[in-house]
């Protein structure tokens, strides 16, 4: 492991940034318990002269707990469960996936 390896262990473990999250391939099964990071920007979609404000729902999750992430998967946290929508993308250092979701 390196520097990065352990600050990232070191931020998925704080309690005040990460919390657990079930983690389910294709939506179904039991899924597996994975820590995860919630980011909830509201993102500005433009039609032509209007523009309208919707919430999203961003999660961060670790590749060494979700090693292969895909549209069509399901995270729950806090109860709620969304749906990851689009290709997963890696950070620069290829430690953690970004998973763009809807609600399910």
């Amino acid at each position: 492991m390196n520097a990065f390896d352990f600050a990232i262990d070191d931020l998925f473990a704080d309690p005040n940034i990460a919390r657990t999250a079930l983690y389910r391939a294709g939506g179904n099964g039991d899924g597996i318990p994975v820590r995860a990071i919630a980011r909830r920007p509201d993102l500005e979609v433009g039609f032509g002269n209007i523009a309208v404000h919707t919430a999203t729902a961003m999660f961060e999750v670790r590749v060494s707990e979700v090693p292969n992430p895909a549209p069509g998967d399901s995270i729950t946290i806090d109860g709620e469960t969304f749906i990851v929508q689009g290709e997963p993308e890696r950070d620069a250092e290829r430690l953690i996936w970004n998973l763009d979701t809807r609600p399910a």
